[in-house]
């Protein structure tokens, strides 16, 4: 079932559907909720190679379930993820996006980078470190799991951290069919159809989804399909076969970034040059990955996953056209064992990741100022090269009960990287070869039970990151071999706790990386950056969450929250040429974040959430001499759950972004450069007060 709506007037549509659900809420006798009953300290580490609950890891992870997902607008995952204390999401538009975690990667110009993301166990980052969520349809999801600060040995080169995302699970023996639609502000309007079936043996499950929008600025039309496939067959009754596929077809134009005069007088516009090249993006893009996990006995378990990436990408920019593929494969493994360690608990476990990539590209000029306002032509080609790049990831992480009250934590992982590159379009055909020097990353971690419900932990670790094969390049477009990956050292200890009979969870959690080894990218040209270790920076900083599950009656419940976390990311020895950026404070970050929220379930199937964040002031350059102001969001929305005839499931929701219609930007580009008599562009400006709104329909066949 699918139904296109083109909105003419947002505001009188949002209102019919509230009193819409309202007048259903009153006469539906077939409404239901679930309530959440365990504790958010009972959630369990699933993508951890030991697995434990939130209560007794020594580290600070989050978890968001697959409910706190769906109380968005199912489009992307940025108010999803800053909700979450460190992390921080800026989206320049649904295809730009930057996520940090405690301000490691805040200097990197375009996309993600020094976090490492998995779904279900296969990388989503790439072999030089790129990663890219935006792929992944929410529809898809079934939860969440981060891990901040290199915190884990097990994942490889990520300094900041670990996103792990889960697929959609069918937990209970159904077959079922599910369709809807969410329209919404800007032209957005998302269908979907998806179907599940599950038995105590197996389960299978496919979505596909059409996402469209117009955007609020000019030139920000999005186009994306997306296929996903998962699957778990119980081969025997030690061993299981999982897989998965995820094929996404993307069009997408780039309105890129505007100067302050544009972001105060004009938001809605794109960049001159973008604008008149008509500029975007495409690509056809597949993932698949197969997994086979084994029970040898009560002790020794296996897990191993081989996994595969194409993509076939094209983008057009007002200073040239670049046309790129990329292919890769590699396989994750990793064994555990149960036993005891001089009479103690112990669990150990040993495995690793390798990943080799294939990755060429083209770049051709673009002829649009002679297009006669047509937008981009593609020109001769002046560039192409290949680069292969290689990843090696082994680690070992081990677990032992000291005592009933004191639990350690311990590893060790080891890492090689390799690139090589031809340039294939010069006549010399120029070969480079160069490898990263093997590092070593430890962690030790240690929790103390102090109270029923109540743990403090400390923690040490090193981590590390690979500059991205861009950043190593010199102006020549050689491989800097001079070039040393990033380094940091993590200490960190905090306290989580359950109170009021486990109704009260709160975590305080203090951290401190020393960075080494900074990578910094200079910018040289309009789409041409230098990197360059250029000294330390110091990430400090506190983060706080408080939960709590109140039960009012029999038939509603209140989940109210509030996290935040306050920071200071500095350099503490930073030279660029012949400024000196030592003790100024790190760009495109901010110092503050606050997030509130309350969500309310009732036994009728009506439910609501609100969420307010605030963000404080970023910098905009390493001279903290420009500066955005701190801004304030607030999103709610309500959605209705009713059945008919027992088996057929409606939902029915209405929401609005930016209550408060804030001027803001959503996401900045650090040290942004004017060339000529051009501005600095700094900016990408948010969405104002939008609406959505949207049903599915769920057929249940058993």
């Amino acid at each position: 079932m699918t139904i296109e709506i083109r909105l003419n007037n947002q505001k009188k549509v949002f209102t019919c559907l509230i009193c819409l659900l309202v007048l259903l809420s009153g006469i539906s006798v077939f409404g239901q909720a679930k309530k959440d009953t365990l504790s958010l300290s009972e959630l369990v580490l699933s993508a951890a190679p030991i697995r434990k609950n939130i209560q007794n890891t020594a580290a600070a992870v989050s978890i968001i379930t697959e409910k706190e997902i769906n109380q968005t607008d199912g489009v992307i995952l940025t108010p999803v993820l800053n909700k979450i204390p460190g992390v921080y999401m800026q989206q320049g538009a649904l295809n730009t996006n930057r996520i940090t975690i405690r301000g490691i990667g805040a200097r990197t110009q375009y996309g993600t980078s020094r976090i490492k993301a998995y779904f279900e166990g296969i990388p989503l980052s790439d072999a030089e470190g790129e990663t890219v969520l935006e792929d992944i349809d929410l529809e898809a999801l079934g939860g969440i799991e981060i891990i901040k600060g290199p915190n884990s040995s097990s994942f490889g080169a990520g300094l900041g951290g670990v996103i792990s995302l889960k697929a959609k699970q069918i937990d209970e023996e159904v077959t079922f069919g599910k369709s809807g639609t969410t329209f919404g502000s800007f032209g957005l309007m998302k269908q979907i159809l998806s179907v599940g079936s599950a038995d105590s043996n197996s389960s299978v499950f496919v979505n596909y989804s059409n996402l469209q929008q117009d955007g609020y600025r000019v030139n920000s039309d999005y186009n994306r399909k997306s296929l996903n496939l998962f699957g778990k067959q119980r081969l025997s009754g030690k061993s299981t076969l999982s897989f998965f596929g995820i094929a996404t077809r993307l069009k997408a134009f780039i309105p890129s970034s505007i100067s302050e005069t544009a972001f105060n007088n004009n938001p809605k516009s794109a960049a001159a040059t973008w604008l008149a090249a008509k500029g975007f993006e495409s690509y056809d893009k597949l993932l698949a990955g197969l997994g086979l996990e084994y029970q040898f006995s009560e002790n020794w378990s296996m897990d191993n996953s081989f996994f595969t990436t194409l993509k076939n990408a094209y983008e057009a920019r007002p200073f040239d056209i670049l046309e790129d593929k990329t292919k890769s494969v590699g396989f994750r493994s990793k064994v555990n064992y149960s036993s005891s360690l001089f009479t103690l608990p112990n669990v150990i476990s040993l495995g690793t990741e390798f990943i080799t990539e294939n990755y060429n590209f083209s770049l051709f000029r673009n002829l649009y100022q002679s297009n006669s306002g047509k937008g981009s032509l593609q020109g001769e080609r002046f560039a192409k090269m290949e680069q292969n790049r290689r990843c090696w990831n082994a680690f070992l992480q081990m677990e032992t009960k000291l005592s009933t009250k004191l639990n350690l934590e311990s590893g060790i992982a080891f890492n090689t990287t390799h690139y090589n590159q031809v340039a294939i379009f010069s006549e010399a055909g120029i070969k480079q070869n160069y490898s990263f020097e093997s590092i070593w990353s430890p962690r030790i971690g240690l929790s103390y039970k102090i109270d029923n419900g109540k743990n403090i932990y400390t923690s040490l670790s090193k981590g590390f990151s690979i500059p991205v094969v861009a950043e190593t390049l010199t102006t020549e477009g050689q491989i800097n071999t001079d070039l040393k990956p990033e380094v940091g050292v993590n200490y960190e200890v905090g306290f989580k706790g359950n109170f009021l009979g486990r109704k009260l969870y709160a975590e305080l959690v203090f951290y401190s990386a020393q960075i080494k080894n900074l990578l910094v990218a200079r910018r040289i040209a309009d789409d041409q950056y230098v990197g360059i270790n250029a000294g330390e920076s110091s990430h400090q900083g506190m983060e706080f969450v408080v939960n709590y599950k109140f039960d009012a009656n029999a038939n509603i419940q209140l989940n109210p929250y509030l996290s935040g976390t306050i920071t200071r990311f500095k350099f503490k020895d930073f030279v660029d040429r012949d400024s000196d950026f030592s003790g100024k404070l790190l760009p495109a970050v901010p110092n503050v974040q606050l997030n509130a929220g309350l969500d309310l379930v009732t036994a009728m199937g009506l439910s609501f959430n609100a969420s307010y964040r605030y963000t404080g002031k970023r910098y905009l350059d390493d001279a903290n001499s420009k500066e955005t102001k701190g801004h304030q969001l607030l999103d709610a929305k309500a959605s209705y759950v009713f059945y008919v005839l027992k088996k057929i499931k409606m939902e029915m929701n209405v929401g609005i972004q930016n209550v408060l219609n804030e001027n803001y930007a959503a996401s900045v580009l650090p040290n942004a450069v004017g060339f000529g008599t051009a501005p600095a562009r700094y900016y990408y400006p948010g969405n104002p007060v939008n609406y959505y709104g949207g049903f599915n329909v769920v057929y249940v066949f058993n």
